[in-house]
């Protein structure tokens, strides 16, 4: 094994924000999308807030966002870009690496830090 291994070069951070992480995460369980207000309530954020992360995902050309009326009539329907839904799943594939890292590191920290029964 080499230092490289734990690099994980593949937990972008546009992605590995929380807003933004939990944001994907909710479009990407919904292939239809869902709405600005869902959004909103699903992640736990504030209007401004989720908007400038929609803006960044958006600038990204992860997320494609319709919007129809004005004002304070207005609605903003959110979807993953073909694009966003790619780099969202090789996010995921790094993160899963990562867990499978730890999880066989603890388990090999486990074996060598247990007492000697002798």
């Amino acid at each position: 094994m080499t230092d490289r291994d734990y690099s994980y070069d593949g937990l972008d951070r546009l992605l590995h924000e929380r807003a933004r992480l939990s944001i994907l995460t909710a479009l990407s369980s919904e292939s239809a999308g869902r709405s600005f207000s869902e959004l909103r309530s699903l992640c736990g954020l504030t209007d401004g807030n989720l908007s400038r992360h929609i803006k960044v995902l958006e600038e990204a050309n992860l997320l494609k966002a319709r919007r129809t009326g004005s004002g304070r009539g207005s609605n903003t329907h959110l979807t993953l870009s073909a694009h966003g839904r790619r780099s969202f799943m090789r996010y995921l594939n790094e993160l899963e690496r990562v867990l499978r890292d730890a999880r066989s590191s603890k388990e090999s920290a486990g074996d060598a830090s247990r007492p000697s029964t002798a």
